[in-house]
This record gives C-alpha cells, sequence and structure tokens, in this order.
C-alpha cells in the first residue's frame, strides 16, 4: 500500500495545540520535538545523546501523519489548514511524497456523486450527472477549501441543516470554507445567507461555488467568527458552523447577539470526547439541545435557543 506523509512545522510553543487538531483525524501521529533536549543533558544518559540532535532546531516542532491510499488526502490537508487559521496558527503544511501536479489532479479520483440526507446530491464540478426526481444538486470544487462533502463533519452538518433549516429562513454560516452548506441552505429553501470565514481564500472559494451553482441570496465575507458578521438584515433564524470544539465554545457567548429567541444553530465539527463540554457550554450560554447525530468518532449537534 501508498502511503502519503502530511508534515506539519510549527513553533513549539503551539505544539499543543497543531496536536489536538491532527489527533482528530488520525491518532497515529509521529512527533520531532527537541525543545526539552537539553534537560536529558544533565542526567546519567546525556553522553548518548546523537550529536545530530544536539544540533536541531530546538524551537520549532514538526508533527506527521501517513495517510493510506485508499483516503483523499486534500480532505485531510484542507481540513488541518482550515483548523489552524481559526486558532491563528501559523505553521507550514507539506505533502511528501505527492508532487504539486499530482495533488491539485489525482484528489480528485477520491471525490464522487455523493448523496447527504434525503434530497442533497453533492456532485464534483467536473462531473456529468443525471439528476433524479426531488433531487438538489450542489455542484462543487473544494480547490483550496475545505468541504468536499466527503468528510463526516460536512455530511453532519449538511444532514442536519436539511432537517432543521426552514424555508424562508434568514440564515448565518460559520467557517463556510468551500461555501458548500450555504450552498446547500440556497438549494434547500433559505430567504438568504451570510457565509463567513476568517480565511480570504475560503471566502473567494465559496463566492466561485455559489455562482457556479447559480445561487444568488448567499453572501460571503471574511469575519472572525461572529465579529463583523453583517445585521442589516436583522436577528439570523438559522446558524450552521462546521468548525471544531473549541471555536464553538469560544462562539457561543456571542451567538445570542446574532440570533432570535428560538433560533436553531447547527454544529459540527465535534469529536466524540468534547460533544459534552459543548453542549454544556451552548445551554449555560441560552441555548439547550434538541438534535444530535454521531459518525465515525464525531458529532453534529442542533440547539434552540431558548433565553
Amino acid at each position: 500500500m501508498n502511503w502519503t506523509q502530511l508534515r506539519v512545522t510549527c513553533r513549539s510553543a503551539q505544539l499543543d495545540d497543531v496536536v489536538a487538531i491532527m489527533s482528530m483525524l488520525d491518532h497515529r501521529l509521529m512527533i520531532e520535538d527537541y525543545s526539552d533536549i537539553e534537560t536529558g543533558l544533565n542526567t546519567i544518559y546525556g553522553d548518548l545523546i546523537d550529536e545530530s540532535i544536539l544540533k536541531a532546531d530546538k524551537t520549532h516542532s514538526k508533527v506527521s501523519m501517513y495517510i493510506d491510499e485508499r483516503n483523499n488526502y486534500n480532505d485531510y490537508l484542507l481540513f488541518i489548514k482550515e483548523r489552524f487559521n481559526a486558532l491563528g496558527l501559523d505553521c507550514d503544511i507539506e505533502l511528501i511524497g505527492v508532487g504539486d501536479e499530482d495533488w491539485e489532479n489525482n484528489w480528485k479520483r477520491f471525490y464522487k456523486p455523493l448523496k447527504i440526507g434525503n434530497r442533497l446530491m453533492i456532485v464534483p464540478m467536473w462531473e456529468e450527472y443525471e439528476v433524479k426526481a426531488d433531487e438538489l444538486v450542489v455542484k462543487m470544487d473544494p480547490g483550496l477549501a475545505f468541504g468536499s462533502g466527503t468528510h463526516e463533519t460536512t455530511r453532519l452538518c449538511a444532514t442536519l441543516i436539511e432537517k432543521h433549516m426552514q424555508p424562508g429562513d434568514h440564515v448565518l454560516d460559520v467557517g463556510t470554507g468551500s461555501g458548500i452548506l450555504a450552498i446547500c441552505e440556497s438549494k434547500l429553501g433559505a430567504k438568504d445567507i451570510c457565509a463567513y470565514d476568517i480565511d480570504p481564500v475560503a471566502v473567494r472559494v465559496a463566492k466561485e461555488n455559489a455562482e457556479k451553482n447559480d445561487v444568488h441570496n448567499v453572501t460571503c465575507g471574511v469575519s472572525d467568527l461572529l465579529k463583523d458578521v453583517d445585521m442589516s438584515g436583522g436577528l439570523y433564524d438559522f446558524v450552521s458552523a462546521n468548525i471544531v470544539s473549541d471555536i464553538i465554545m469560544r462562539m457561543a457567548p456571542d451567538l445570542g447577539r446574532v440570533t432570535k429567541i428560538g433560533a436553531t444553530v447547527a454544529v459540527s465539527g465535534v469529536i466524540d470526547e468534547y460533544a459534552e463540554q459543548v453542549i454544556d457550554c451552548m445551554e449555560n450560554n441560552g441555548f439547550g439541545i434538541c438534535d444530535i447525530m454521531s459518525d465515525n468518532g464525531w458529532k453534529g449537534i442542533v440547539f434552540k435557543r431558548v433565553k
């Protein structure tokens, strides 16, 4: 079997955050960290430490995962990039064993038409597809933004949107990535959608994907969570956020400012171990849980604003 190494180089002070994000995708990580090597010199084993390790950069660390050929390394790469951007982590990310030209094209072989929920059909932009009765087709080219529809977090959030969003809702999509959820919301009958991401590249990709789907009620912009959200259309009826647990909890205290009483919030990107923390945080900020779904170690959760 062939493997692709995804390696992240970060400042040693950022190591814990990098490991936490990467472990959401794979617990089998290889960590290269020499920041505390000087401590080892003061032990009886100090003389056994290799010279090359003594000369290694002690200010930076490296974390690697190995992705087998059955999995789409593009999803791994873009998931990590978006989560790093959300936390303000400035890291170098490499795909080793895959040339730039291969990465830009070969990942597409993993990406085929995918049904989500009851009606949504996610179709790669380059694929021919014959639409079946009652299907809502979303044509996607994720480009340099996370959100092809194949990752569990995207599937969970899209399924919950189909189940809980009401036609005519005034919708906010936080951490829009490729714009896939905003486009799904439009296809499902939202009145309008304001879609935001902290990454300007993701915002550009989301705009392009909305245009390619002939969707005209999605407005995309740059915002750090809810900081620069447009409130000119009034309080929101529905919020979607496919991000991560820590960011959901950071956003929770501000959600009441942008939502109506009775508004619905669908979140994803929550690993099983942090679900209770997210639920407690949302409940402490006036949002009661009304639905939860699981997929391969991930949770999608729906809340209703009750106060």
